[in-house]
Order: C-alpha cells, then sequence, then structure tokens
C-alpha cells in the first residue's frame, strides 16, 4: 500500500509539471534590457492575448475575481482608485510577471480556504504595481490581506533596472502565505522550472544589511534591500515540523531552506524540473557539467546554483532560442532513442510515466513541449518611454515552432490572431494563431527531422525581421512626444507584425502540405514546388527509413514479411 502511495504521488508530481521560466538581469544583457521568459504549458490552456486598459475607479468600487483555471468565482475585492493598462503578462509601466508551479507539501498545496490564486495575483498585481519592488509590497498585502487560494508558485519579475525571484506557498488553514524574494544579482541570470529553487538566504538582523522581512516591508524601496520575506516563513515551519536546514546538524535559523522545506527535492523534481533549468544554463555558461549527476536524479551530487553569471551577454534572440530545447547535448536527448520514431521526434504523448515488468519508467520532460498554450519573451527598457520601452514577444503552441511576434505595452488593440475570444480549446478559429500554429506543428511531428528545417527556416526569417524593424522604430520613436501618436504607431507596428506573421504562416502550411504529403517529399526551389517543363510534378524523394527501424520491424514481424 506504502508503495502504491508513493507511485501515485509520483505520478500525481509529473503530470503537474508544466511552465519555465529564465530570468536575465540588466547586466547580463547585450543592451541593459532585463528579460524573463515564460512558457505556459497545459493540455486545457488555450494561447490568447490578454489586454486590460487603465481604469479609474469610485470609491466603493469592487473587483470579482474567478479562478484562473476553472474559472469559479473565488472573492471580491475593493478596486484602488486606479489600475494600470495590462497586456498579457507586463503592464504599461513595463513591470512583467512570469510564473511556474510547484505545489509543494501537503495540505499547503490545497491553498487557504478562500483568497487569491496564482493567476489573479499577477493580474492584480500588474494593475497595482508599477516595478518589482512595488509588486512584492503589492502581493504581501493581497495574500495577507485575503488569503493565497493556491500552493507553491515561483514568480519572475522583470522591471526595467531589475530582476527578481518571489516564491510563495499557502499555509494551509491559515490565512496568508510563506514566501521568500530574492534579487538576481547584475551580470548573473536565473530560473525556475516547477520546482522550489530558494534554498538558504540572507536574513535581517544576522550582520546582514541587504535583507528585510515583511514587517518592515516599506524598506523594500531601499536599492540596497536585494532579499525579503515573510515574518513567519521560519517560524510557521517550526510550528508544522517540517522546518529544513541546509547546515545540519546546527539546526539554526541562518541555515534554514526555503526550497528544502517547501518543496523537497525528489526524483521528478530533478528529471523533470531542475533539467530543465540546467538545459538553459549549460547553454550560456561554462562547467555546467558538473551538475548533470544531480539534475538527472541524485540529490546527493552537487546542486545546481540558483544563479549563474553567463559566459557572453544575452540579446532578445537569445532569449528566445534558450526557450526552444529538447536536452540537445545531454543524457536525456529524446532525439535518439526508439520513442522518437524514424525521424527523430523529440515529444512524447502523455502519460510520462509508464510501467514494464514492473518496473517504473518516465519519457523526459523537456522546455519545448507539445502542450504549450503560448510563451513568451518579456523585454523591459530603461532608456525608452515606458509605452515603447516594454515589449511582449508573444507566441503560441509549441516554443520549439513558434513566431515570438512584438506586441508593445502601450499597444490599445490586441492583435485579432491573439485576441482573447478568438477561439477556444473547444471551438476552431480559421484567424486565430494558436490553431494555425498548432496545424504546422502537429504535421511536423508525422516527419520531424525533415520538416522542422523548414519550419524554423520560416521562424528564424521571421523573427530576424521582426527584431530588426523594432529596434530601427524604437530609435525613430524615441523622442515622439505626443503620446497619443506613439500609442497609434504602436498599435499600427504590432497589429501588421502579426498580421504578416499569420500570411506568412498559412503559406508554410499549405507549402508543408504539398511538399510531404502521403509521405512523399516533394522537390521544391524558390519557394515553389518543382515541376517538368510541361507543367508536371517532379517524381517526389522517397527516402528510406533508418536501417535500425527496419531491423525492428523484421525482429517484430519478419517472417511474415519476407520475400519468398
Amino acid at each position: 500500500m506504502k508503495r502504491l502511495l508513493i507511485l501515485a504521488l509520483l505520478a500525481a508530481s509529473i503530470h503537474a509539471m508544466a511552465c519555465t521560466n529564465l530570468i536575465v538581469s540588466r547586466g547580463a544583457s547585450t543592451d541593459g534590457s532585463t528579460f524573463i521568459t515564460y512558457a505556459a504549458d497545459s493540455h486545457t490552456r488555450y494561447g490568447q492575448l490578454r489586454y486590460c486598459p487603465a481604469a479609474d475607479h469610485p470609491d466603493g468600487a469592487t473587483l470579482k475575481l474567478y479562478n484562473y483555471g476553472s474559472l469559479k468565482f473565488q472573492i471580491e475585492i475593493p478596486q484602488p482608485a486606479h489600475t494600470y493598462q495590462v497586456v498579457g503578462f507586463i503592464n504599461e509601466h513595463q513591470l512583467a510577471i512570469g510564473e511556474t508551479t510547484w505545489g509543494g507539501i501537503s495540505p499547503l498545496d490545497k491553498g487557504n480556504a478562500e483568497g487569491i490564486d496564482y493567476g489573479n495575483l499577477i493580474y492584480v498585481t500588474l494593475q497595482r504595481a508599477k516595478n518589482c519592488r512595488e509588486a512584492i509590497k503589492v502581493i504581501h498585502e493581497l495574500v495577507s490581506t485575503y488569503g493565497y487560494a493556491d500552493g507553491g508558485e515561483s514568480f519572475s519579475l522583470a522591471d526595467p533596472d531589475e530582476v527578481w525571484l518571489f516564491e510563495i506557498t499557502s499555509k494551509g488553514s491559515e490565512k496568508g502565505a510563506v514566501w521568500v524574494a530574492r534579487r538576481v544579482p547584475e551580470g548573473y541570470i536565473s530560473g525556475h522550472a516547477n520546482q522550489a529553487r530558494i534554498t538558504t538566504f540572507p536574513q535581517e538582523g544576522r550582520n546582514v544589511k541587504n535583507s528585510i522581512s515583511s514587517k518592515h516591508i516599506d524598506k523594500i524601496f531601499n536599492k540596497e534591500v536585494e532579499c525579503v520575506y515573510s515574518d513567519d516563513v521560519i517560524s510557521f515551519a517550526k510550528r508544522m515540523g517540517i522546518a529544513t536546514y541546509a547546515g545540519k546538524p546546527k539546526y539554526i535559523d541562518a541555515d534554514f531552506s526555503y526550497a528544502d522545506t517547501y518543496n523537497p527535492l525528489t526524483f521528478s523534481g530533478l528529471r523533470a524540473c531542475e533539467a530543465r533549468v540546467y538545459s538553459m544554463f549549460r547553454r550560456v555558461a561554462d562547467g555546467m557539467d558538473r551538475y548533470e549527476a544531480f539534475v538527472m536524479g541524485d540529490p546527493n551530487a552537487e546542486r545546481l546554483p540558483l544563479w549563474i553569471k553567463p559566459n557572453r551577454k544575452l540579446d532578445v534572440q537569445d532569449c528566445m532560442a534558450l526557450m526552444r530545447d529538447h536536452y540537445e547535448g545531454t543524457p536525456m536527448d529524446m532525439t535518439h532513442d526508439v520513442g522518437a520514431g524514424p525521424f527523430h521526434c523529440p515529444y512524447r504523448w502523455r502519460p510520462m510515466e509508464f510501467t514494464v515488468d514492473g518496473k517504473e519508467y518516465i519519457h523526459e520532460r523537456a522546455i519545448s513541449t507539445q502542450q504549450t498554450g503560448f510563451s513568451f519573451v518579456a523585454q523591459c527598457r530603461s532608456w525608452l518611454p515606458s509605452k515603447l520601452g516594454g515589449i511582449i514577444w508573444f507566441g503560441v503552441d509549441d516554443t520549439y515552432s513558434t513566431v515570438y511576434c512584438p506586441i508593445y505595452c502601450g499597444v490599445t488593440q490586441v492583435p485579432v490572431c491573439f485576441e482573447e475570444g478568438n477561439g477556444s480549446m473547444s471551438r476552431y478559429s480559421e484567424t486565430a494563431a494558436f490553431w494555425l500554429f498548432n496545424r504546422v506543428s502537429n504535421f511536423c511531428y508525422l516527419r520531424y527531422d525533415s520538416m522542422i528545417v523548414d519550419v524554423v527556416r520560416v521562424q528564424q526569417e521571421l523573427e530576424t525581421v521582426f527584431v530588426r524593424d523594432e529596434q530601427s522604430h524604437a530609435n525613430r520613436w524615441a523622442h515622439e512626444d505626443n503620446e497619443r501618436r506613439l500609442v497609434g504607431e504602436l498599435n499600427r507596428f504590432s497589429n501588421e507584425r502579426a498580421e504578416c506573421m499569420m500570411r506568412r504562416w498559412k503559406e508554410l502550411d499549405q507549402m508543408l502540405l504539398m511538399k510531404y504529403i502521403d509521405g512523399n517529399i516533394k522537390h521544391v526551389k524558390d519557394g515553389k514546388i518543382e515541376t517538368t517543363p510541361t507543367g508536371v510534378v517532379r517524381f517526389p524523394l522517397q527516402p528510406p527509413y533508418p536501417e535500425w527501424f527496419y531491423r525492428q520491424i523484421v525482429t517484430d514481424h519478419g517472417p511474415l514479411i519476407m520475400a519468398r
């Protein structure tokens, strides 16, 4: 019975693993931007871009909150006098927020009986805070006042000057939450993927000048403060009997570990979560192989650091590229085992865990995954007016085959292809980017190694032009003193790029069907299917399966299909 319970818990944790974030400080970027990335991975999450205009609210106005996942009514809270414009996960002041869910230990993973869930916590905070430090204060006040109706979460926070990692979990039947927030040092990058990552942290009053507890939350605006935590983050754990210390057997508060207490490492937490962070880190830093044993499942091996200094500075296209990963170059590379099929497909259908001859196995959980609803790279730039400086480079479906389209935080019109209500998971729409990109990616899964080359070629063509055009236009608009005219230009630019993306992707969709229909591969030249001088299509290529695949067929079925 105990073994079955452990397997059930492991299966549940694997099913819940979704979302990946990268965090890039200003000093780690090529131009002084800050970046956060977010892949919203869910089998039920539809890819669309929420827009909420700025608004003034009369005394007594309230906001009804409906659970981000179930859409059931949750709580009603007072509105402030003014709320800010929000486009997706960035607001008009260039505050951006991303997240990954880790759930944590029972019963804290269930949340308070009532309160604000993680999705609404993000959106309400974006409407009320101008920067990371204000966001931390707002989150603390919201969960303290109304409760936190969710489990463990890691939030990425970015503004034009700073990036922070904020980790939070509920107190179960008690109102409120226990949390720690740490500023990522200048010149460093961090990341998280469904596993709490803050272990020990600097604590107020221990010869530390850069840390405060929430009872001194107003001091957060002192730029020397680089760590903030809830007053009872340690005392609550002691009362619950779950406090874990990194400096065993000393058991002093200075050695208290947030992650080890509220989200203890498991095999799946390493292999399906920390491994994704490692896979990003190793692509931009030297000496990362030393952490390979840890992320492959050995909790006693050297632990992956919370942040690293990259071996080069990153630009927006580097961040896009880091979100495209199937563990290439690691032992977990998903393109080489038999599960990849004859065409090296790096995807595995769920469930992730399976049993053969009484032994349990798992499929790898990579950053790029088929069930992504949407993803983004948020870019914040201090040297530009806020409405122009903040961009959410937004894409839908699988990160590996999406196109990141530039949407300024100052737009007042969301492109039709990303608009809320344009299709859903149960309603197809010809004009929705989500369904068009899924048409292409799902077709690619049939003959992946050949077709993905065509997809990436068009993807890079579009993104390269979008980045170049955006930089050119931003420089030109930087001194525009007419805000109405500026917003009009931002709307036009973002909408035109989205329309261009949709037109080009429809052309790609049609070309892929013509080129790869029925398992053949037609000849293409200058973007067109080749024909003879008389207009007949050239006889297509019919590349054979790899030899190992033929051998597998013969092993399974040889006597029946052997030529007589």
